[in-house]
């Protein structure tokens, strides 16, 4: 794909998604192919290197160990969309086949309240058809002999669509094929928002370049930037960015078998990186907002807390090697750490697409697809998103989701 133009080549545009990651270019792909939708589309990216977006840091992972069922659906879904990535391509011989590596996701309980959460979330996980399992002390230690259980009251995991994909790729491919479908991307930033006299109608939004563009419909896709964005048309949404860390690292006694995404008590995590690598994730003992472009690495995190707990759970982890370690950023929505979708309560063609708290990147088909639809019809056609609409913010109305990592 070329380098993106600075300036838009239309002065005004059907559709502008204002970010242009996993989530601006899926909606953007999913328009694009509906022969229902026949407008034109600008996509708004501050960088096209998208060096720092948490679409570029993501533990490119799926699952659906959810607690509540709607988020259930939306992973198979996207794991449809991945295992039949190249057909949604339109069976281009260009774009790869893709695949998840189910190694399955483990999570480990070490006190009653979160072994009776693992029991509360299987039923529902279950119940929209996923295939988790509940497994004892015993029989986590007969399927993963490596584990350190001493302190485990109960285990949860599924091997079926749980795992890793190759999210950079299907990113890619989105925005290709977008692109190539008419979508118009820039490398520009949005710095003004206008609305009418009367406050329910966005007209236009202002680049960093100077420029004016109008719109019909406006979406808001910029991750741990939403709030900022949303702002600039006089609405607040609670999305801020969390730093979250990860590290990669060699064992030198690799594991024989592979390693499923591992949620130890402590909150840290850890999973197969393949070739006797892992990767493990967390965050500090605070948490709190962090700004937008503080990506610095906490160099200490490692010694003093991340690697005691993986020797702890894992034993075999005595000798390792640090390979590369980074920060990124969650989009975190503080209130119940779920999407917020739809289009706002009075500005009507002001569309949010944010707040993923961490599992944006496997939501992304699911969430592209939507956001297209609503745009498309007015409604949703395949996944009914509105329990995920702006307006329960101004209900107080929570959708939590307690199955965070």
């Amino acid at each position: 794909m070329k380098k993106f133009n600075k300036k838009p080549s239309l002065d005004k545009y059907d559709v502008i998604i204002m970010g242009g990651a996993i989530m601006g270019s899926s909606t953007a792909w999913f328009l694009s192919q509906n022969p229902d939708f026949n407008g034109t589309v600008l996509v708004v990216e501050k960088d096209q290197k998208y060096e720092f977006c948490s679409t570029a840091h993501t533990t490119s992972c799926i699952r659906q160990q959810f607690s509540t069922k709607l988020n259930v659906e939306i992973s198979q879904f996207s794991a449809n969309f991945i295992n039949n990535f190249q057909e949604y391509m339109g069976n281009d011989p260009r774009v790869p086949k893709l695949s998840i590596n189910s190694f399955g996701y483990m999570y480990l309980a070490a006190d009653d309240d979160f072994a009776q959460n693992l029991i509360d979330n299987q039923k529902v996980q279950l119940e929209a058809g996923a295939a988790t399992e509940l497994l004892t002390p015993k029989q986590i230690k007969s399927r993963y002999p490596f584990y350190n259980i001493e302190d485990i009251k109960l285990g949860s995991i599924n091997l079926i669509n749980e795992g890793y994909w190759d999210s950079i790729t299907a990113f890619e491919w989105l925005k290709k094929k977008a692109y190539e479908n008419g979508v118009e991307y820039v490398e520009n930033e949005i710095v003004e928002i206008t609305s009418n006299k009367s406050g329910d109608r966005i007209i236009s939004v202002k680049l960093a370049s100077g420029e004016t563009v109008t719109g019909e419909r406006f979406v808001n896709a910029t991750g741990p930037r939403a709030a900022a964005i949303s702002k600039m048309a006089g609405i607040e949404i609670p999305v801020e960015p969390r730093k979250r860390y990860s590290w990669i690292f060699k064992a030198e006694k690799p594991l024989d078998q592979d390693l499923p995404l591992t949620i130890d008590p402590s909150g840290f995590h850890v999973r197969e990186n393949g070739g006797g690598t892992y990767q493990a994730g967390g965050h500090g003992s605070s948490d709190p907002a962090v700004g937008f472009d503080d990506f610095e690495m906490d160099f200490d995190l490692w010694e003093n807390s991340v690697w005691p707990v993986l020797f702890k759970r894992i034993p075999q982890f005595e000798s390792l090697k640090l390979i590369s370690q980074w920060a990124g950023h969650y989009a975190m929505n503080t209130v119940d750490q779920n999407a917020i979708l739809g289009p706002h309560n009075i500005i009507q063609n002001f569309f949010f697409l944010n707040g993923f708290s961490g599992h944006g990147t496997q939501q992304a088909p699911a969430m592209g697809r939507a956001t297209s639809e609503i745009l498309t019809y007015g409604s949703y056609k395949t996944i009914d998103m509105s329990a995920f609409h702006y307006e329960r913010l101004l209900r107080g109305h929570k959708i939590v989701e307690k199955a965070i990592i």
